[in-house]
């Protein structure tokens, strides 16, 4: 389960896959700064986010259930959908603090400057968090046949539809990282997503590829 934090209350968890879905959408909604990516060191991510708790900043990290195996025992774990990455929101203009937070390696952006991430991608890994649905990392996806899905608890949501091992998956991306997580669902919940016809040229230019930096 991911967990969000907020300055008030000061500890905010995501209900569970049965509540109400506009529920969440509005607790959602309300917020004062945009949402940055940080890169921090492998396996801290989960400290890391205890150390931003403590000091009131609400984040953001997204996990899943795999099954691990050791010498002797298989056991399920939660692990991060995006290894080495969690979000925060904070004031850019004050970024200092998260930059000196133990763990944290850089804020991600393009050419020496950081860049927020899509509000509406937050959001939809948020929905699939509280979805209740298996899901797992991706390989990041430039083009493709985009879908909304019209019923369901991720109804509304709008992805990339792929089939694997016979099963569909809805693909949904966060652009700034290049990283991309599938949930299976039944493809009779989706429909044929038109988008304008900006987006439908922009489909023939390569997209740039992030370069992770430290401001």
């Amino acid at each position: 389960m991911a967990v969000a934090h907020k300055p008030l209350p000061k500890m905010t968890t995501f209900p569970s896959s049965d509540s109400s879905l506009e529920t969440v959408k509005v607790g959602l909604s309300t917020y004062q700064h945009p949402w940055f990516a940080l890169q921090v060191r492998t396996q801290h991510e989960k400290s890391v986010a205890q150390f931003l708790s403590g000091r009131s900043y609400e984040w953001f990290l997204p996990t899943y259930k795999c099954r691990k195996r050791w010498s002797d025992r298989v056991k399920e774990v939660e692990t991060p959908l995006f290894p080495g990455y969690l979000f925060c929101r904070f004031n850019l203009m004050q970024r200092l603090p998260i930059l000196q937070t133990p763990g944290v390696i850089q804020i991600v952006g393009y050419n020496r400057q950081p860049v927020a991430v899509e509000e509406s991608e937050i959001q939809a890994i948020q929905m699939l968090v509280v979805s209740g649905l298996p899901k797992q990392p991706w390989p990041f996806l430039h083009t493709g046949d985009k879908v909304q899905i019209e019923s369901g608890p991720l109804r509304g949501m709008t992805g990339i539809l792929t089939d694997f091992k016979g099963k569909h998956r809805l693909i949904v991306s966060i652009t700034l990282l290049q990283r991309a997580v599938a949930v299976e669902i039944d493809s009779a919940m989706v429909t044929a997503h038109r988008g304008t016809e900006e987006q439908r040229a922009g489909r023939a230019y390569p997209q740039p590829r992030p370069i992770p930096v430290g401001i």
